[in-house]
């Protein structure tokens, strides 16, 4: 068991004017299971880089383990699956590695296959394998859960649970909770470590929440009150003042200056010192709020379908060539349905998707879809998105206003609008498409895993939206709590 000291890191990339982090100091245990979280764009990925060494920063951090990063980039994925392991851990032991491989469900027929011919979930599960065959490394894992279906995220939740000396990014609560002892959270204005897992950590930012804005309504009140109170002594001060020549009198019949200038040196001073209250109030008011996340409410504009039911599908089957991807799927979308479709990964839930907003898909069975039916779609790629804000707007026939101002809801800075949507993190395009489909009035949404790499706090938001609006909607989303919290009906393929 070793630390890991922060020391006054400060850090900027280079031609920005902001810095990422300012002075920031903390310890890290390297035996905990740390879990890091924060609003997309404040740094996760940029703080395990300082770590890895990446970057030059000014403060200090010090340790005395090495560190690991994953996810692994492997090079050529047209090597054998054994081979690519070797090259990440030339001295690993057979024994180890089927040890980690059967704990993730693994079997040992993938290692003689060719990388890229795994599912994307099983290559996740190897490239972890091979992580935890490293030793006298403090792990970290960066968002492992995009492309892991919910019933992987359980497995490989459960497998970093019974592992120790790593910090993950995940926004997935329930995988979380399951598998982390502290967390480490990047907040508006410092960064916090509590020990605990997501649950018991939110619930104490509501209770300090929930305080500070308490603290805040008295203090308000109190500034008014202080501010009435100096300025009804300034003017009792500046009366005095004026009757120096028209107040008491002294024994010579003229007015006794000396008495009354002395009246008002106290009354002026008493002001000052209510004054002097008024702004350490003012000051203390700006210490409170500070990391309170304001997530205003979203907005989304649905359209009445003049019919109850938006589409069918009746004992289709989905092939892609020669292959059955899906058999036997047999569900309807009413209006106000909040449909979940899930199933592990290859199952065809995006086929789905797209055959219902026109793509050329193969299958059998009946389909059938409302005539003049609008439809929302937010894709499961983000690699397309290019260019700035603006112009993206125009070609989505969208009010740029609105659009920004949904980002402005969804923490994007005034500052990001300037920057090219192709250097946005990944949580940030994701955003960027969801916004673009809030904008659209629609009968149906179709939302194609809309919350890969989005923070927990934008999930919540969305989950708030989705709640209170009730559109009509069809989605793929691995996070249970999401789903459970949303879905008004399950399809399971």
């Amino acid at each position: 068991m070793s630390v890991i000291n922060v020391i006054n890191l400060t850090f900027a990339y280079d031609g920005s004017y902001d810095n990422i982090f300012e002075n920031v100091s903390f310890q890290i245990d390297t035996a905990w299971k740390l879990g890091f979280i924060g609003r997309n764009g404040r740094g996760k990925t940029t703080f395990l880089r300082l770590l890895l060494g990446k970057y030059d920063y000014s403060g200090s951090i010090s340790a005395r383990v090495d560190f690991e990063y994953f996810p692994y980039e492997v090079t050529d994925k047209e090597n054998k699956t054994i081979d690519v392991i070797a090259g990440i851990c030339p001295d690993y032991l057979d024994w180890e590695l089927m040890r980690e491989l059967n704990l993730l469900a693994v079997s040992a027929d993938v290692l003689q296959r060719p990388f890229h011919t795994l599912s994307m979930g099983e290559q996740t599960k190897v490239l972890l394998a091979a992580l935890f065959l490293r030793e006298n490394c403090f792990l970290l894992i960066d968002e492992p859960t995009n492309h892991l279906d919910m019933n992987a995220r359980h497995l490989v939740s459960n497998y970093l649970k019974s592992k120790r000396g790593f910090i993950l990014i995940s926004h997935d609560r329930a995988f979380l909770d399951n598998c982390i002892d502290h967390i480490l959270s990047i907040n508006i204005m410092d960064i916090d470590i509590q020990k605990g897992n997501f649950s018991s950590w939110w619930r104490n930012k509501e209770r300090q929440d929930s305080y500070e804005l308490a603290e805040n309504r008295k203090l308000q009140k109190d500034i008014k009150r202080l501010k009435n109170a100096a300025r009804q002594v300034s003017d009792w001060s500046d009366k005095a003042e004026r009757t120096k020549y028209v107040g008491k009198q002294s024994s010579e019949g003229k007015p006794d200056r000396g008495y009354i200038g002395h009246k008002a040196a106290k009354m002026m001073a008493r002001s000052k010192a209510i004054g002097d209250r008024k702004q350490k109030a003012i000051e203390e008011k700006s210490k409170l709020l500070k990391n309170i996340e304001i997530a205003d409410n979203l907005k989304i504009s649905p359209i009445h379908y003049h019919t109850g039911r938006l589409a069918d599908f009746e004992n289709m089957s989905i092939f892609y060539g020669e292959k059955i991807v899906c058999t036997g799927v047999n569900f309807s979308i009413e209006r106000g349905d909040r449909i979940a479709l899930c199933g592990r990964n290859g199952s065809g839930k995006s086929s789905i998707l797209k055959l219902i907003c026109g793509e050329q898909i193969s299958f059998t069975g009946s389909f059938r879809k409302g005539s003049q039916l609008k439809i929302s779609y937010v894709s499961q790629d983000t690699a397309f998105l290019q260019g700035n804000l603006t112009d993206y707007a125009t070609a989505a026939g969208i009010d740029e206003s609105l659009f920004k101002a949904i980002l402005r809801k969804l923490d994007f800075s005034r500052a990001q609008f300037e920057k090219d949507i192709a250097d946005f993190s990944g949580g940030q395009k994701k955003k960027v498409l969801i916004a673009k489909s809030l904008c659209e009035q629609a009968h149906l949404y179709i939302w194609d895993e809309p919350l890969n790499y989005i923070d927990v706090l934008s999930r919540m938001q969305i989950e708030e939206l989705l709640v209170r609006y009730q559109p009509t909607i069809l989605f793929v989303e691995h996070d249970k709590i999401f789903c459970e919290n949303i879905a008004t009906k399950f399809v399971n393929l």
